[in-house]
């Protein structure tokens, strides 16, 4: 029987909530919302007697499967037009307390309540980007969806003081579990031993590294959607120095993005040691074979990139900007945003040092262990709906 039509242990109706959630997490590049965060906490609220209903477009249901972890999906386009807010008005008709996923999802769930008194909890799981004349309308909607906002949870300490410049009135920072593997994991019943699953895994690293040209030399691995914020120009700056090197290593970026064309060109042009792999389903592969991992950008919140990495055991490279000081601690390389000098040392270091290598490894597996759990993050997010709905 499914969890979502029963009561609450307390016999009292069960809490009818709806997450509202938008498209561009659904893919290999990000988004403003967390895909993989919303399957965890919809399948953990659900398993605790909630009813739970999923707001998201056609295309995060097929990745994700909202529904077989027993909550009900209403396809939502991932559009501020009337007809997509009149969905979402109607998906919440019933609703106890709404929570947004991303400052889009968040306008949305805020327009279609308007002139309800019914919590919306908003949480901001990455920063949205804007240049120009459009970095003055992007303020403008932080500060109506944080004051819109009966709770904001950021997902890095910089997420919550960001939300509370722009007029929050209860910011906090959130419990956010590792993600789940991007790519399926074995299938059920026995596995091999320890012997034949070691050699399995180098066997499995050799072909990766083979497929990318990499044998016979290290390989880098960058993951993150092509745009200018990743700071992927100060990672081909960078790669001028590792043309130096004996072997000369690989960099091997997987994303999509408007930059991919400018990029291209200056790889082709300066005859740079990069490869745009694009959108691929198999990033946890390509991590396990990657020598290291670099992470560029001007600003990240809990990057799934570090967290896969340090999960992993595979060294990273990462700017200290946003959440990812507090994210990694000292499991991690950190060089300042934007000096391409300092992140090619860094790397220069790391491959030339095995033993600083196997420290970070180390310290990663311990950074890992310490974060919140899945049971953690649920148990928090439905604390704060009981506080709202004045549940018991």
């Amino acid at each position: 029987m499914s969890h979502v039509s029963s009561p609450s242990a307390h016999g009292q109706p069960a809490l009818r909530t709806v997450q509202v959630l938008g498209g561009g997490s659904a893919g290999s590049g990000g988004g403003d919302g967390g895909g993989a965060y919303v399957l965890s906490l919809a399948a953990g609220l659900v398993a605790r007697g909630v009813r739970v209903t999923v707001c998201a477009p056609p295309e995060a249901e097929r990745a994700y499967r909202f529904g077989a972890v027993g909550a009900r999906h209403v396809p939502v386009p991932r559009r501020n037009d009337p007809a997509s807010v009149a969905a979402l008005r109607a998906a919440c008709a019933d609703a106890d307390l709404v929570h947004a996923h991303g400052l889009h999802a968040a306008l949305r769930a805020a327009l279609a309540l308007s002139g309800r008194r019914v919590p919306l909890v908003v949480t901001w799981h990455t920063r949205a980007y804007a240049d120009g004349a459009r970095a003055p309308l992007l303020r403008v909607l932080e500060r109506r969806v944080a004051r819109a906002a009966s709770v904001v949870l950021g997902t890095s300490t910089d997420l919550v003081d960001r939300a509370r410049a722009r007029g929050a009135r209860d910011a906090r920072l959130a419990a956010v579990s590792f993600p789940p593997p991007r790519t399926p994991g074995p299938g059920p019943g026995p596995g091999p031993g320890p012997d034949s699953a070691s050699d399995e895994a180098d066997r499995a690293r050799h072909k990766t590294r083979a497929d990318l040209g990499a044998l016979g030399r290290p390989l880098l691995m960058a993951v993150g959607s092509l745009e200018r914020h990743r700071g992927y120009d100060v990672l081909l700056d960078a790669a001028h120095a590792w043309l130096g090197l004996d072997p000369v290593p690989l960099v091997v970026v997987v994303g999509e993005g408007p930059m991919r064309a400018a990029l291209q060109r200056r790889i082709d042009g300066e005859g740079l040691p990069v490869r745009l792999a694009g959108r691929r389903d198999d990033v946890a592969e390509l991590l396990r074979a990657a020598d290291l991992a670099v992470l560029p950008s001007s600003w990240e919140s809990r990057s799934t990139l570090a967290q896969e990495a340090l999960h992993a055991r595979v060294p990273l490279v990462a700017t200290a900007v946003g959440g990812i000081p507090e994210l990694v601690g000292d499991a991690a390389e950190l060089v300042p945003y934007g000096d391409a000098v300092a992140l090619s040392r860094a790397v220069e270091r790391l491959l030339a040092d095995s033993d600083h290598c196997e420290r970070l490894r180390a310290l990663g597996s311990a950074q890992a262990a310490s974060w919140p759990t899945e049971d953690a993050t649920v148990a928090q997010v439905l604390s704060v709906y009981d506080e709202l709905t004045g549940a018991v």
